[in-house]
């Protein structure tokens, strides 16, 4: 089997490790399944998994293989696998199921809180980890269920999940007294999917995008932020404004830049993203301009916690699911899907999207 590894230190390194598939096999125990990793997607998301995989604990998930000292790991990423050998009565080989993979040919889990629907991984390491990344879904349940949607899925319902999140918990909190939302990477998927959340709740703030130069057209086009502003003409923003701020990527020039511009007008400013993790050291001038008070870090799982708890599971399930996919379905009009075959195609151009050489039209699966 071969499993794709990422210096936790440096997120552009990595390599692949090589061994053999009759090692994952001798690893199922009673108890466990072994899945043979169908494909997964590849986005931004998984970048802030690395960058976030101390503090929340995403290293943690899938263990690396061969790494005696703790330099490698395995970022998370979501996708489709078949169940090959099974120890759990219920869960029959040649059974699919969606959910939190490492980019490996094979992981071993170990089904609790079995139903129809979906279990959960057991596995005593992920105990104190997010539950929500260990519930797996059982495809073969699903009513409707379309294998040709498995791609898009991959793709987009982790990232419009958040979107989901951060619509309701804006509209929840009156969105902070704002007159008008900044949206900084304005072209990353999760972006697109809040903005065109937001678009339809009835009163919602003007929704202002702050993007690249290269990419400003293709997000003018999408129709769902009032305003388009680039990097480069950050004060074109309205500083004026009572303002909320939404933070896909941790780039601390810009938020130093627009936190000092806004000053009290800043209600909240809300982190969700950290691919710009290499950018602007904590002791620049302009990180120093960053309102550490009106500033929180968005941990989307802790708010579908909250969700469940308040709704319930299935009220949860059914208006997250409307909302994901009246996303997925406006994501047709811009969205393209390339796919690359195997983790050697993937290390080839790994290191490029790290550093955010994505074209954000395209949205990448890898195929195993």
């Amino acid at each position: 089997m071969s499993e794709f590894q990422t210096y936790k230190t440096d997120l552009t390194r990595s390599r692949i490790v090589v061994s053999d598939e009759r090692l994952a096999r001798d690893q199922v125990q009673s108890g466990d399944i072994l899945l043979r990793v169908e494909r997964f997607a590849f986005t931004a998301n998984n970048v802030t998994y690395g960058a976030a995989g101390d503090t929340i604990g995403y290293w943690k998930f899938f263990p690396a293989a061969d790494d005696v000292d703790r330099e490698w790991g395995c970022l998370p990423v979501w996708g489709t696998a078949e169940i090959i050998d099974s120890k759990v009565e219920g869960l029959n080989i040649g059974e699919r199921v969606y959910g939190y993979l490492p980019p490996a040919d094979f992981v071993v889990l170990s089904p609790v809180a079995l139903s129809a629907q979906r279990f959960v991984d057991g596995a005593a390491h992920r105990a104190e980890l997010p539950a929500v990344y260990n519930h797996y879904q059982r495809l073969s349940a699903e009513a409707d269920y379309d294998r040709s949607t498995d791609n898009i899925r991959a793709l987009l319902q982790p990232l419009h999940m958040t979107a989901f999140c951060l619509c309701d918990a804006l509209q929840d909190a009156d969105y902070h007294g704002a007159e008008q939302v900044i949206i900084l990477s304005a072209s990353s998927k999760t972006a697109i999917g809040t903005a065109q959340g937001l678009a339809e709740q009835p009163h919602s703030p003007a929704l202002v995008g702050v993007t690249s130069r290269a990419n400003r057209d293709f997000v003018a086009a999408l129709g769902c932020y009032h305003e388009v502003h680039c990097y480069d003409d950050l004060p074109q923003v309205a500083d004026h404004k009572p303002s909320v701020m939404i933070d896909m990527a941790g780039n601390r020039e810009v938020l130093g830049t627009l936190h000092g511009a806004l000053g009290d007008n800043l209600r909240s400013c809300i982190s969700v993203g950290m691919t710009h993790w290499e950018s602007l050291a904590e002791n620049s001038a302009l990180a120093a301009q960053i309102n550490r008070q009106r500033s929180h870090f968005f941990f989307a799982p802790a708010h579908v916690q909250k969700r469940v708890t308040d709704w319930g599971a299935d009220e949860f399930s059914a208006r997250s699911g409307k909302f994901v996919a009246a996303r997925m379905q406006q994501s047709t009009d811009w969205m393209r899907i390339e796919t690359i075959s195997g983790l050697s195609a993937l290390g080839g151009i790994y290191a490029d999207l790290v550093v955010g050489k994505m074209d954000p039209r395209s949205g990448l699966v890898v195929v195993l």
